[in-house]
């Protein structure tokens, strides 16, 4: 079968079982094919969601089965559809790889991002790491890479692996680095543990000595603030022993001291009644009567003896002392009247005053008789003032 394309005639194919009929129609389903296929890269393109690039591949291939195909209808037609398509699609490629390396950029960044944070780990002072901290870091860090990898555009295979042996080097500095702080530290901390528990057999072989054990456990205690950590639970456990050891020394002492106190309750009372007795004291007006009776309570107060606990004697003393210091104010008082030279100073004094009062009298009765206001104004005043200061010194 041929057929007329212009001004030539081009040989479609054969079909020799068949009429020209069928002939003709199989070859014009032939072109209704192709035509389905360029239609269907014409959808796919308004359609959006494909690549364009792969897009274009296809057109481009189809292109070659469109020209000279065994097939009768407007072959040309599709042709041009067909150009016209990859004219479109390779401006959209275009646009597709930059982004493309848009993103393949931004995702070397990414991963870069991933790899300093676990180098600048790695880089750190092992004795100064958190390292519960650090390892949910590097855990975290490593899950963000595994998630970038399966999410993230596909980089370079030779940026990729040089990325990824960074990753790997500085993930096993970190590791090493932790590995080698714990085996430091489980030593320090097993040196700890076995001062402590040196410490805590010296600290219970104290206890058939009782309280005077006591200051032999509180330099134990001293050497125990000293021995270092033996981490949390071996700590606590060693801890609880050390303790037990010191409060049966301190339980010896509390027994003493419950004993004492116990036999101090009479004693408490004795001086409680002593006190009741002592405030007549600041009631009796002779002072020496006073001073008798306080000399005698605390000759009292002392034959009474020591009282437990030191708290409890020491307020009862110090409510005694307020007596004794109310009294002794007293007789300073008393002794600073009675002075003879202060006697002797104010005797002088009333003398001088008393002068000056007759003649500041003498004076006003003058002013009075003269009707001399003024004067007697200043006489009357000056003699208010004198008769004041009389007063004022037992005059």
């Amino acid at each position: 079968m041929s057929v007329r394309e212009g001004d030539d005639w081009r040989v479609v194919g054969e079909y020799p079982d068949g009429t020209p009929d069928e002939a003709l129609a199989y070859y014009r389903r032939k072109f209704d094919d192709l035509a389905l296929r360029v239609r269907t890269l014409e959808q796919r393109r308004l359609a959006g969601g494909a690549s364009a690039a792969d897009l274009r591949g296809q057109a481009k291939k189809l292109k070659e089965e469109v020209v000279g195909a065994a097939a009768v209808g407007d072959l040309a037609g599709l042709a041009e559809r067909l150009d016209a398509l990859t004219g479109t699609l390779a401006e959209a490629s275009a646009e597709e790889a930059a982004a493309h390396r848009a993103a393949v950029e931004e995702a070397i960044a990414h991963r870069t991002s991933i790899v300093e944070r676990v180098e600048a780990l790695a880089a750190r002072d092992p004795k100064s790491i958190q390292w519960k901290q650090a390892t949910a870091e590097l855990t975290a860090a490593f899950e963000e890479w595994q998630q970038h990898q399966q999410t993230g555009p596909r980089l370079p295979k030779s940026t990729g692996q040089a990325l990824w042996k960074r990753f790997r080097d500085a993930r096993s500095t970190v590791e090493r680095h932790r590995r080698a702080f714990f085996a430091e530290l489980d030593e320090t901390h097993k040196a700890a543990r076995d001062r402590k528990t040196r410490i805590i057999e010296r600290a219970e072989a104290l206890a058939s000595k009782g309280e005077d054990g006591i200051p032999a456990y509180r330099a134990l205690l001293d050497e125990w603030k000293a021995a270092g950590r033996a981490g949390r639970k071996v700590d606590d456990a060693l801890w609880a022993r050390f303790k037990a050891a010191g409060d049966a020394l301190y339980s010896a002492r509390a027994e003493r001291d419950a004993a004492e106190q116990a036999e101090s309750a009479p004693r408490i009372e004795a001086r409680k009644t002593l006190l009741e007795e002592a405030k007549a004291v600041a009631d009796t007006a002779d002072l020496t009567k006073a001073r008798q009776l306080l000399t005698s309570i605390q000759r009292r107060w002392d034959e009474v003896g020591r009282i437990f606990p030191r708290d409890t004697e020491r307020a009862l003393d110090d409510q005694l002392r307020r007596i004794e210091n109310d009294l002794r104010a007293r007789e300073e008082v008393d002794w600073k009247r009675n002075n003879p030279e202060t006697k002797a100073r104010a005797n002088e004094a009333t003398r001088q005053l008393e002068e000056a009062i007759a003649k500041l009298e003498t004076e006003l009765a003058d002013a009075q008789a003269k009707g001399d206001k003024k004067a007697e104004s200043a006489a009357r005043e000056a003699l208010d003032a004198r008769r004041a200061w009389l007063k004022a010194i037992g005059g």
